[in-house]
């Protein structure tokens, strides 16, 4: 027996030693890869100690990659290595101001004689977020300097913006890809009854659908009803514009399907013939082709190249200049889902954006404050918080202007109701005015496989958990509460935006409206861009000369240096050993992911979301 024992003890000992053997090497190894990419970034930041030049005179080539963002989220570099090693993408983000700073810069430099937008490797964009962009493009052509754009495959969002150049590049075997938008979702309400999970939705709203994927196999009718009248606009505004900029009927845009599959017949199923036919593009050739034409107009380089720098190490020539006024504007950006506490800059964490607010109403330089939203919402309770700092900024004498980019809905509505003024683009989405909430419990799964929950409790809400179920008289409770974050919700609405109660009936209930809807019903002033919002705010606190100050959470100097260590390498590495997952199953992947994300954000104490969950659309 004590031999027995002896070498199970060895075995475990073995064991215990492959164990110790494969955590050391990982540690050894992850060591060796952080070494070697600080010698990395350390010799890139040495040869970067001073400014490039633009040496000669060049097309600045607009080659964006990556999401585009508000703001610049923090991500651990750990779950970044992990997350790219699991299929997901390497953080890469574009600053949605970056981009549009950096055009108007080009646009006054003498140096950049012209843009060549090669957008390959840019992801779908919400419209209102390229409208931006393509402002600025409009004001680089204004100033006399041609837009080209050259593209092998155009999704939606590329075209959109190739469509404001002064030329249209298409390969001759690629095409361009416009599918009109959709709001769809995937339903989990059968995979949680085999699971036996019991969902409790607690709501008021007819069109409060955020919680629909959990308690439903569809869509209801009254979802239906409510997206596909913003749907309707959002795809409207970008025919209207893709039309008018390329000087062709809105028709040819939307096509029926019978209409497209005759006109496939025409050209044989060659879909950039048909790009060429309907007048999408102007010219179809190859990249040899393009750019011998480029090098033409901006001056060869070689054999088979132009004068041209491409756009990140342009934004490396120059440093934002902000003016040596004394007074400031200061912006807060309310970016992602709302969460109670204190959060990192890739949601909005109630505390964490409060103190942002409270800081620029105790500098005495800030003259007013522009809240940038765009967010679907998430946690009442830290919508409020946030909403009461704003109201402490008007008290304080500080003007408050809202400027809404695609998304400011339920609680990113909530976070706005109070400003002074309220801006959006006709393509926001808003409004979503409604209250949920949801437990799921597991009484019927644990007493499926013997497992019981007994015991007892000083009041009726003692027992009541994840293991026992609602009671009806707790279920009665909860409702009671959303009723009353409701009618909170609507009152506040109506008091800050002088709205008749009665008439918040119509308007809320959870119904999703445009940003020119919500205009025309007076839950916004105004349409316009952030640009108008700054300059809305200025004439508020009547100054005309101003600096820019964006408030954010600091990084600490070491979370600094890995974020910018990690952002090079993401670029100039990682990039080439990066697996990904089958682009066949990506869009179910990525729903997926945002479910769980839903999930993980509910933190509200009292358990009250105001969300809008249908609105993530592109």
């Amino acid at each position: 027996m004590k031999t027995l024992f002896k070498f199970i003890g060895m075995i475990f000992k073995g064991i215990w030693k492959g164990i110790t053997f494969i955590r050391l090497a990982l540690a050894n190894l992850l060591f060796l890869l952080f070494i070697g990419i600080f010698v990395f970034t350390y010799k890139q930041t040495e040869k970067a100690t001073a400014l490039p030049e633009v040496k000669k005179e060049s097309a600045l080539i607009v080659n964006i990659s990556g999401p585009i963002v508000e703001e610049r989220s923090y991500i651990n570099p750990m779950d970044s290595l992990t997350g790219s090693l699991l299929g997901s993408e390497m953080p890469r983000e574009n600053v949605l101001f970056d981009i549009v700073e950096t055009i108007r810069h080009a646009k006054d430099d003498p140096q950049i004689t012209g843009i060549v937008l090669a957008l390959n490797e840019m992801p779908e964009t919400n419209l209102t977020k390229l409208r931006y962009i393509a402002k600025a493009l409009t004001e680089f052509r204004a100033s006399g300097k041609p837009v080209y754009s050259a593209g092998g495959m155009y999704n939606q969002s590329q075209y959109y913006l190739a469509s404001y150049a002064d030329k249209v590049f298409l390969s001759p075997d690629g095409g361009v890809l416009l599918k009109g938008y959709s709001a769809y979702n995937l339903y989990y309400k059968e995979l949680l009854e085999k699971l036996d999970v019991n969902t409790h939705v607690f709501r008021v709203g007819t069109y409060k659908s955020a919680i629909e994927p959990f308690t439903r196999d569809d869509m209801s009718d009254e979802a239906k009803e409510s997206a596909s009248r913003w749907l309707s606009q959002m795809w409207g505004a970008y025919v209207d514009d893709v039309s008018a900029n390329r000087d062709i009927t809105p028709e040819a845009l939307n096509p029926s399907m019978e209409e497209f599959l005759a006109l496939m017949k025409e050209v044989n199923g060659d879909l950039a013939a048909l790009a060429l036919k309907i007048g999408l593009v102007d010219e179809l050739a190859t990249r040899q082709e393009i750019r011998a034409q480029m090098a033409d107009v901006f001056g060869a380089k070689g054999k088979d190249s132009y004068n041209a720098i491409g756009f990140y190490e342009y934004q490396n020539t120059f440093i934002s200049d902000n003016s040596s006024a004394k007074d400031d504007i200061a912006v807060v950006v309310v970016s992602g889902a709302i969460m109670d506490g204190r959060q990192q800059r890739n949601t909005v964490g109630g505390d964490t954006t409060a103190a942002l607010l409270r800081q620029a109403r105790n500098d005495d330089s800030v003259k007013a404050v522009v809240l940038r939203v765009d967010s679907p919402g998430g946690s009442a309770f830290a919508s409020e918080v946030i909403r009461h700092e704003v109201v402490a900024l008007r008290e304080a004498g500080k003007p408050v202007v809202v400027s809404m980019s695609s998304l400011a809905a339920s609680g990113g509505y909530w976070v706005s109701m109070s400003a002074d003024k309220i801006l959006a683009q006709p393509t926001t989405l808003t409004g979503s005015i409604g209250v949920f909430s949801v437990i799921t419990t597991f009484e019927k799964g644990l007493d499926n496989i013997g497992v019981k929950t007994d015991g007892i409790g000083t009041s009726p809400f003692s027992g009541v958990g994840v293991t026992t179920g609602l009671s009806a008289g707790a279920s009665e409770a909860i409702q009671l509460g959303v009723e009353h974050a409701y009618n909170r919700f609507t009152g506040l609405v109506a008091e800050g935006r002088n709205i008749d109660v009665a008439k918040m009936e119509s308007i809320a209930e959870g119904r999703v409206w445009t940003g020119q809807d919500a205009m025309d019903l007076g839950l916004v002033d105004a349409m316009g861009d952030f640009d108008d919002a700054m300059a809305t705010a200025a004439l508020l606190a009547d100054i005309e000369e101003y600096n820019v100050y964006w408030v954010q959470e600091p990084l600490s100097p070491l979370q600094q240096f890995v974020q910018e260590m990690f952002n090079q390498v993401s670029i100039a590495a990682f990039e080439h050993f990066e697996i990904s997952l089958p682009a066949a199953i990506t869009p179910m992947a990525k729903q997926i992911a945002q479910d769980s994300n839903l999930l993980n954000s509910f933190n509200d104490p009292k358990g009250h979301y105001a969300l809008c969950l249908n609105c993530n659309l592109l």
